[in-house]
């Protein structure tokens, strides 16, 4: 099972944030609606320059790996070299985050019971 409970996630996310990791107060945990009423949780990601949430969360139930999903956008977003390059900056936090669930759910010990 991807463990993925509203606890352990903001466990997660706590130590992300203490390691200093660049972009960590952009991320939250988002009460999610599990089966049967599991206690789960979804980590979301506010990207300023594209006014845009990314969703992050396991591929799969039985998933070890992680995956980040952006929301619809009804307008474009225009931006110059600077705003590029903060966006880049942005994304690249996405990833880090991403890649550290990813590495947190592989070496999770416990039962995560949601």
């Amino acid at each position: 099972m991807a463990f993925r409970s509203l606890e352990t996630l903001e466990s997660w996310l706590a130590e992300y944030r203490a390691q200093g990791s660049a972009g960590a107060e952009a991320a939250r945990v988002m009460v999610q609606d599990g089966d049967d009423g599991a206690n789960t949780g979804l980590v979301t990601f506010r990207l300023d320059h594209a006014s845009t949430v990314v969703f992050i969360q396991p591929a799969t139930q039985d998933a070890g790996g992680w995956v980040a999903t952006m929301e619809p956008r009804e307008e474009s977003v225009v931006l110059d070299a600077p705003g590029l390059l903060e966006l880049s900056a942005e994304l690249a936090a996405v990833s880090e985050l991403c890649a550290f669930l990813e590495e947190k759910s592989r070496t999770y010990e416990g039962t995560d019971v949601a």
